[in-house]
């Protein structure tokens, strides 16, 4: 009976500083939670790599720890995560927010960015749509890149590949292939440099002769022009008088020319007709004599006094 007493007794008391210890374990989690604050940050990019417990650090000094990590239920495209900072840390207005991505797969949440004399996020300085403070987050180009490493390496993997079907041996054959072309190629451009050099050097030479030959021409340009600036202006006095005396000369011409028409009208009109007519009358009057003179030649002069004697007739 005694021994059952003490049994009872011990578990009893065994029970009893289980619960002690139990609540001085939860009256040291209420004490830490005492000692720290609540914030919740937004984030609308993705939070990979964070996780419940996950360090929070303040310019890269530990300062908490993230409690929780959901989908906000207002707007779904945001994520919520709440973080529990020591009560000694200033979480002022201008603090922001960011991950710290790893590609270890451990992310450290970071806040940085706080200005001396700013007053503390509170519910007064800030919204508190879930009840507590909330840091704004900072979006950050290095974040976003490690944000899309795995996209970064799975295209990565994907030009390595590419890479490695275009450097095949097919193409490894033919590149070389063309470096040895460039090597013939560059050994006779190396095998041709002395013609090469006298061909510039006669084009050196040839230069040079142009540039003579520019020079003299821009002499001869010179020339002229000192030329027409002190005999210009004679030669252009004497042009215009002897442009003025071709007019002169032009009208006298008109003018006799008008004096002459009539002239020549009557010589068209009444002399040549005339003239045509004698000529006419001179022919047939030489035609007669021509006759005449061409039967005094056949038939003498008789046949001028008696008449033309009749042919035979023989029946």
């Amino acid at each position: 009976m005694e021994t059952r007493a003490n049994h009872i007794w011990v578990g009893s008391v065994t029970l009893l500083l289980m619960a002690l210890a139990a609540g001085f374990f939860v009256w040291l989690a209420r004490l830490g939670d005492s000692q720290q604050k609540e914030y919740d940050i937004f984030f609308q990019q993705s939070v990979g790599g964070l996780a419940r417990g996950s360090q929070v650090a303040f310019a890269g000094v530990p300062v908490g720890q993230v409690s929780e990590i959901q989908l906000w239920e207002r707007d779904p495209e945001y994520v919520r995560v709440r973080v529990k900072v020591q009560n000694d840390v200033p979480i002022l207005v201008g603090t922001t927010a960011s991950i710290s991505f790893s590609f270890t797969g451990v992310s450290t949440l970071n806040l940085q960015g706080a200005r001396r004399g700013a007053p503390p996020i509170t519910c007064e300085t800030t919204d508190c749509p879930e009840g507590v403070p909330v840091i704004p987050p900072a979006g950050g180009a290095i974040d976003e890149i490690l944000s899309s490493a795995p996209l970064l390496l799975e295209r990565l993997a994907t030009l390595t590949d590419r890479l490695t079907r275009v450097l095949d041996d097919d193409n490894q054959n033919a590149i070389a292939g063309i470096l040895r072309n460039t090597n013939a190629i560059s050994a006779e451009l190396a095998g041709a440099s002395p013609e090469v050099r006298r061909t510039m050097a006669e084009l050196q030479v040839t230069l040079a002769q142009s540039t003579e030959t520019l020079a003299a021409f821009e002499r001869t340009l010179d020339s002229a022009n000192a030329l027409l600036d002190n005999q210009g202006q004679p030669l252009a006095t004497e042009m215009r008088a002897t442009l003025q005396s071709a007019r002169q000369a032009a009208d006298a011409l008109r003018a006799s020319l008008a004096q002459v028409e009539p002239v020549t009208r009557q010589l068209n009109e009444e002399t040549l007709p005339a003239a045509e007519a004698t000529m006419r009358d001179l022919r047939r009057t030489s035609e007669s004599l021509r006759g005449l003179t061409q039967t005094l030649e056949n038939e003498g002069a008789g046949s001028l006094l008696g008449s033309r004697p009749l042919p035979e007739y023989r029946p």
